[in-house]
């Protein structure tokens, strides 16, 4: 089974760097792991293994859909990565490549879980081999960010379970059967038990929802994204609440196939605009940078949501998002993760003047904040507009003038911030700072990567993606 590659060889990469005698040079299996995985995914892409009944594991169109965003996203990050810990020699960087590899492993595991039990292990598994990544710079703050992480995780992974559980009674109940492939699932369909399939789904929803960072089980994220590296801030931003939200999507399939559809939707759709509210309402008042980008965070959690809760076209838009979102909260938390190491500090008013101490990061930040407030004509513009026309389609009026508020909300509120943060002047200790920080092509390109690609999204989408996604969104809806 080849698509076990895609597994196996960041886990591969993990082993070789708790190996690996020299610490100035283990940083390379960065680039290494990240290339051989995207290789993998196009290779499966090109030639995608045939479907084989009652496997737990299987690159089906959701697979397809959304495994290359992360598999690009981790290889930019990956030579980011490689000179951002040349710049920091007093870390060892041991446990932190072997943990940034093994997450890769299981975020590709997760996404291609076939099997509800699997799905489960792969994911908390995924969000416990985060831990060592958010305390990496070892400070106070960086450790309460991942106890907390940590303690709320911890109660996503046991709420997930117990949906698990439920979930797989439903079936007993229903059929007596107990298999919890997906695919078995739902061809149970209305033989499940609904009390348990709706208990399950509330369980579920909350349990995954803590990991996307759904309002308001989101209280995670402010610490744990402003306290992390900034390449740990965009895997997170785009890895693991991308392996999150697919797994509510796979479970949302189930509960559509057993007549709960209505129900599954309704909760989607409340839950993703109570984040849009809650998020623009935070970014109106934060004075910290690192912490704009988790509300902003926050906010795009509650746009795939939403999209979720329309139909076909809507999950088509939300998958569309997740590409666009992912690579461009590449480019803020990369850019922004510069700013903070050449200032000391993300919050205004210890950061103010970043153009004149950092000029290439700061100006990519500033349009990194104009792409992810959907302006043309980068991705999230065009993705964003398929939700709301999703939205219009399905008669969700209201909720369509709800979503473009909270659209300008956040707008304004991160474009306050993000132009307090650039103008002014720098303070004296941060000038001082700037002949210890250098910008270096290392630390630049990656972030330029991501923005054109973000652009590329928005201008030039290719058909064979879009097809990707349709065919994606259309496997996700019952009858499947």
């Amino acid at each position: 089974m080849k698509e076990l590659l895609v597994i196996l060889a960041p886990f591969a990469g993990a082993i070789a760097a708790l190996a690996w005698p020299r610490e100035g040079t283990r940083r390379r299996l960065l680039p290494v792991v990240g290339a051989a995985h995207a290789v993998l995914t196009g290779w499966l892409l090109v030639d995608p293994p045939a479907a084989v009944e009652g496997s737990w594991i299987g690159f089906d169109a959701v697979s397809r859909a959304v495994l290359p965003a992360v598999s690009l996203l981790f290889l930019v990050c990956s030579f980011y990565g490689l000179s951002y810990l040349r710049l920091r020699p007093e870390r060892g960087n041991r446990i932190f490549v072997a943990s940034l590899c093994g997450l890769l492993g299981l975020l590709s595991l997760s996404l291609q879980a076939q099997h509800l039990g699997l799905l489960w292990v792969s994911v908390e598994a995924a969000t416990l081999s985060t831990v060592p990544l958010l305390h990496f710079n070892r400070t106070g703050r960086a450790v309460e960010a991942a106890w907390k992480y940590l303690l709320i995780g911890g109660t996503g992974i046991a709420l997930s379970l117990l949906g698990s559980f439920c979930l797989g009674y439903a079936s007993l109940v229903g059929t007596g059967g107990g298999d919890l492939t997906f695919a078995a699932l739902g061809r149970e369909g209305a033989a499940l038990s609904r009390p348990w399939v709706l208990a399950a789904w509330v369980l579920l929803l909350v349990g995954y929802g803590t990991k996307m960072g759904l309002a308001p089980m989101h209280t995670w994220k402010p610490d744990a994204y402003g306290e992390a590296p900034g390449i740990v801030g965009a895997l997170l931003a785009g890895g693991m609440t991308t392996a999150a939200f697919v797994a509510i999507l796979r479970v949302r399939q189930v509960v559509d196939a057993a007549g709960e559809g209505l129900v599954a939707n309704r909760t989607l759709l409340v839950l993703g605009l109570f984040s849009m509210v809650v998020a623009a309402l935070f970014l109106l008042g934060t004075p910290d940078f690192k912490r704009m980008l988790a509300y902003s965070s926050v906010e795009h959690m509650g746009i795939l949501s939403v999209g979720a809760a329309l139909g076909v076209g809507g999950l088509v838009a939300s998958l569309f998002h997740v590409w666009s979102n992912s690579i461009t909260k590449g480019a803020l938390f990369l850019s922004a993760g510069n700013m903070r190491r050449a200032a000391g500090s993300s919050r205004v008013p210890e950061a103010t003047g970043m153009v004149w101490l950092t000029p290439v990061s700061a100006r990519v930040f500033a349009v990194g904040v104009f792409a992810i407030t959907a302006c043309p004509p980068f991705g999230p513009f065009f993705s964003e507009l398929q939700v709301v026309r999703a939205a219009s389609a399905a008669g969700q009026t209201g909720a369509m003038f709800l979503f473009l508020g909270c659209l300008l909300l956040a707008f304004l509120g991160l474009t306050r911030l993000a132009f307090s943060v650039l103008d002014g002047r720098p303070r004296r200790s941060a000038d001082a700072s700037r002949d210890r920080f250098r910008e270096t092509a290392g630390i630049l390109v990656p972030p330029l990567v991501f923005l054109a690609a973000s652009l590329w999204l928005g201008l030039a989408t290719p058909e064979w993606l879009r097809g990707l996604w349709d065919e994606a969104a259309r496997t996700l809806t019952y009858p499947g």
